[in-house]
């Protein structure tokens, strides 16, 4: 049995202003601050002598990997993203950005933000908009009902509040 995955599918390439603020600043930190400690801490290693028991000279370099692996992860897309920085034209329906109140059938109301996948963070209530219930609310109306399924259950939801802003 081989180690062959299929390639997955590539996310959408919108983000936030304030989510490629974010990979911005991961990518400066990357870049400016860790790799140089980093470089310094196996340079220094290096000069030790027997590089095969030196833990400081494997776990830098497998860590400046990691860096490395990273940095070309957050330049690529940061090329590839298209930042959505203002609200759509027509404020009335759900798009990319938005916060959405939702309502189940037992009145219990929650709020989602739809953002790029690069943003997800469902503890600030963040969804990506390649999910399955981001992908129902797209293009949907205040008082408008959405079903989705997700890991094979059935979710109903009324929409009961669309914004833009914070």
């Amino acid at each position: 049995m081989g180690r062959y995955r299929p390639p997955r599918e590539p996310s959408s390439p919108y983000i936030t202003s304030e989510g490629a603020k974010q990979l911005r600043d991961e990518l400066r930190q990357l870049w400016k601050v860790e790799r140089p400690q980093v470089t310094a801490v196996v340079h220094e290693a290096a000069k030790n002598g027997d590089r095969s028991e030196n833990g400081d000279y494997i776990y830098g370099k497998r860590r400046l990997r990691e860096i490395d692996s990273r940095v070309r992860y957050l330049t690529n897309r940061l090329e590839d993203f298209t930042i959505v920085d203002r609200p759509p034209s027509n404020t009335d329906k759900v798009y990319f950005g938005a916060w959405v109140t939702l309502e189940d059938d037992d009145a219990e109301s929650v709020c989602y933000r739809i953002v790029g996948a690069d943003e997800l963070d469902t503890s600030k209530g963040y969804i990506s908009i390649d999910s399955p219930l981001a992908k129902a609310l797209i293009g949907k109306n205040l008082d408008d009902e959405i079903a989705f399924t997700l890991n094979g259950e059935s979710h109903d939801y009324l929409i009961i509040g669309i914004r833009y802003s914070e």
